[in-house]
């Protein structure tokens, strides 16, 4: 396994260094009106989103959405690894209607989103799940730095000195936006309490209408199992040079309340006062367990 790259700094944001290296094409990237834009905080069901969209678009058409790996059919914005296509080419070869997935806060997403005022869905999810899935995911995606232990990358996600920066201003980044401007926002925890009221949200938002046979098969084809077992959608096909399955699978337990199997008593009392801190200033609050 090659050493992995330390994190960089763009636009005053932490972002992994291999996403840095394309950061010019990302910042000069020209959406088109019709783009529909996944955005998210790492690790808060954006994979979930994408199948769910690009399912939606396609009219439920499951030949369609085999049709490549959900890295493909939702391009990742400032995706950028050594020997693959980054995230603004892919983007650039595909014919409207495209749907783009970024980890980008609300103030560094390219200004030409908001020119052609794009439709984008938002999914928010508790701070707790976020840092323990996130921590997993830093061990199996090599790309990102070592995340050291468990006690030292809670404290480096509290402090903001994670990939794409601090959980709590990103959330209430896009939370103040939605105010403005074409966004629908959602919680994971919401998505799982009551996934067809949540999915019928996203169907009314992209304009779109479906009957409640069609519904429950978007349920059923987008649950956590279904996806986990679909290649397409699990990033079983990326290469084990970017993510490496045998350490965590990308797709792990998909709950709410696993924080409690990974927090010490002390951990969770530091990050309740964390919490408390950040959402001083704003009515947005989050559900930690079911």
């Amino acid at each position: 396994m090659s050493s992995r790259p330390p994190i960089k700094y763009v636009s005053g944001m932490p972002i992994l260094g291999p996403f840095a290296e394309n950061w010019e094409n990302v910042k000069k990237f020209e959406a088109r009106e019709d783009d529909l834009v996944i955005a998210t905080y790492p690790k808060s069901g954006t994979t979930w989103m994408s199948e769910l969209v690009d399912l939606i678009i396609h009219k439920l058409d499951t030949e369609k959405t085999k049709r490549d790996a959900i890295f493909q059919r939702v391009a990742f914005l400032e995706y950028a690894v050594p020997n693959m296509l980054t995230g603004t080419e892919i983007l650039d070869r595909i014919e409207s209607q495209r749907v783009i997935k970024t980890h980008l806060p609300v103030e560094v997403l390219p200004k030409h989103f908001w020119e052609k005022n794009c439709k984008m869905i938002y999914v928010a999810r508790n701070g707790k799940d976020v840092a323990v899935s996130y921590y997993h995911f830093y061990r199996m995606a090599i790309v990102h730095p070592e995340p050291g232990t468990w006690e030292e990358f809670l404290n480096s996600f509290m402090e903001g000195k994670v990939a794409f920066g601090s959980w709590s201003a990103h959330v209430k980044g896009w939370w103040n936006a939605r105010k403005q401007k074409n966004i629908l926002y959602l919680f994971y925890e919401d998505m799982l309490e009551d996934p067809k009221r949540e999915i019928q949200k996203v169907v009314t938002f992209m304009g779109k209408k479906l009957s409640e046979d069609e519904l429950e098969k978007l349920h059923q084809l987008t649950s956590f199992q279904a996806m986990k077992n679909n290649p397409m959608a699990n990033y079983s096909t990326i290469p084990k040079s970017v993510m490496d399955h045998s350490i965590s699978p990308f797709m792990r337990k998909g709950i709410c309340g696993d924080w409690k199997n990974q927090f010490t008593v002390s951990q969770n009392e530091q990050f309740n006062e964390y919490y408390r801190r950040e959402m001083a200033d704003t009515d947005l609050t989050f559900r930690f367990q079911d």
